[in-house]
């Protein structure tokens, strides 16, 4: 079989132990929805946010960040931790011994994470429009920076995560790297903090990571005229984002195959 035919068989498989696993559902499937009803409830009391004549609500302010926040989530948390754990288990050291190649691995994994990142998106923005009343872009020219960022993003996040996966030492510490490193960058990145209150020298910091350029990509759809000159550089700046993003893909693509082991070296 090809390589490609046994990444698309993995994917089916990848998808419904994901949908099996209650911790993982709830970690990095719910989450999201979770902190967006939170944060509306909790801060939709102060009224309106944003630039005078272009003020939105609570909730279409926290969306975009829920949705780049489902993105890394999705990406790079679940696949760090799943990964590091099939290592510990014993499952990558079985599947090695199978035809299964690491490349058709890789397809399985990404597979998976687009399945559920985009039912993730696709029901966080229902939910937004049907129970908080958040008023979706009509603009086809927001939907489809949407889909090139949402696609980009998600991708990244996918080869990130299995990257990321080599350095826990074993499959009981993934948690314990994976989900501090990953609620670090939500914070810096503008997720749950407006990002123009962050110093100047924080944003410099999270522009070195990807889930900042995802965020402000989807900040750009979601939220009107005039929230740009909050930015860094007072606009949306979506080249830099697409460069960004092209370069943390890039870079996972190389550093997951570089690393990748069906066993640990010091196993």
């Amino acid at each position: 079989m090809s390589i490609a035919t046994l990444g698309a068989a993995r994917i089916g498989a990848e998808t419904k132990t994901y949908f099996r696993s209650p911790d993982t559902l709830f970690f990095t499937f719910f989450f999201p929805f979770v902190l967006l009803a939170i944060f509306t409830a909790a801060f939709s009391a102060q009224g309106e946010v944003g630039p005078p004549g272009s003020e939105v609500t609570v909730g279409a302010y926290y969306l975009p960040g829920m949705i780049a926040a489902g993105i890394l989530l999705s990406g790079v948390q679940n696949l760090a931790v799943d990964i590091a754990l099939e290592k510990g288990n014993g499952t990558l050291k079985r599947l090695g011994g199978t035809p299964l190649s690491p490349m058709s691995y890789f397809i399985g994994k990404i597979g998976q994470v687009f399945v559920t990142g985009a039912l993730q998106a696709a029901l966080l923005l229902l939910a937004g429009s049907l129970l908080l009343g958040i008023e979706l872009p009509t603009e086809p020219e927001k939907w489809v920076t949407f889909a090139w960022v949402f696609v980009f993003g998600l991708v990244t996040s996918a080869l990130v995560g299995i990257a990321l996966s080599a350095v826990p030492r074993s499959g009981r510490s993934a948690s314990a790297v994976v989900i501090p490193t990953v609620l670090l960058l939500q914070f810096i990145s503008g997720i749950y903090l407006q990002w123009n209150l962050l110093p100047t020298w924080l944003q410099e910091v999270a522009g070195l990571f990807p889930l900042k350029w995802i965020a402000q990509g989807m900040r750009s759809v979601f939220l009107p005229e005039g929230w740009e000159a909050l930015e860094q550089n007072e606009s949306w700046n979506l080249p830099s984002v697409a460069i960004a993003l092209a370069i943390w893909l890039v870079v996972g693509l190389a550093l997951s195959r570089l690393t990748f082991r069906w066993i640990r070296r010091d196993a």
